[in-house]
């Protein structure tokens, strides 16, 4: 499998994925400006959506989407416990939050990095989120993750998107159930293993 990224960006939740389950991937690097990736090719031929994430799987077909990528990943590995069992009400759970994190959080802080923002539409953008973060802080409750005590596909999404808010000086002390969760997600070695080699 391949894994198209751009540091940083919400692929950051399949790579997290990718390395929680112990599979064997490669990275390609993905330049969101002109669409090439770090070995020359053209993106747009790749994912005609032209953003990432983009899975290549084995078969040379691509997979793209940040829910169903992560789903796809968990499903190879079920022991590693990234998603619970199809058909179940915690797989429907676990759909509920990727849906959340995906529509209501990616979607509103990602908005913040459009750089013709007026300081009217971005304070209105900022209580948005405040209040989507308040909902996230209170599920966190007495659980060490979105699902309870494993961690799943549905965290690492929630922690590439949650981490943007760095980007714009938004105070996560406010939120100390989702501030301990980003703590906590920040410690894990394949998490620490995917921010390392998004740097490089």
């Amino acid at each position: 499998m391949k894994l198209y990224f751009s540091p940083s960006a919400c692929s950051l939740a399949q790579h997290i994925s990718l390395r929680e389950a112990g599979l064997s991937f490669d990275l390609e690097k993905v330049d969101l400006a002109s669409k090439k990736t770090a070995s020359g090719r053209d993106y747009w031929a790749i994912n005609p959506k032209g953003y990432v994430p983009a899975l290549e799987l084995e078969d040379g077909s691509v997979l793209t989407e940040n829910q169903a990528i992560s789903q796809y990943v968990a499903d190879q590995r079920p022991d590693a416990r990234l998603a619970p069992a199809y058909g179940t009400m915690e797989r429907y759970r676990l759909q509920e939050w990727l849906g959340y994190v995906g529509t209501e959080l990616h979607k509103t802080i990602g908005a913040l990095f459009d750089r013709g923002l007026g300081e009217a539409q971005k304070a209105a953008i900022l209580e948005r989120i405040d209040r989507r973060l308040a909902l996230v802080d209170e599920a966190l409750a007495g659980k060490s993750y979105l699902m309870g005590s494993d961690f799943s596909v549905a965290d690492a999404y929630l922690f590439t998107v949650v981490r943007w808010t760095s980007f714009f000086q938004m105070e996560l002390s406010k939120f100390p159930n989702l501030s301990a969760f980003m703590a906590r997600v920040g410690e894990r070695p394949a998490v620490k293993a995917a921010l390392e080699a998004e740097k490089a």
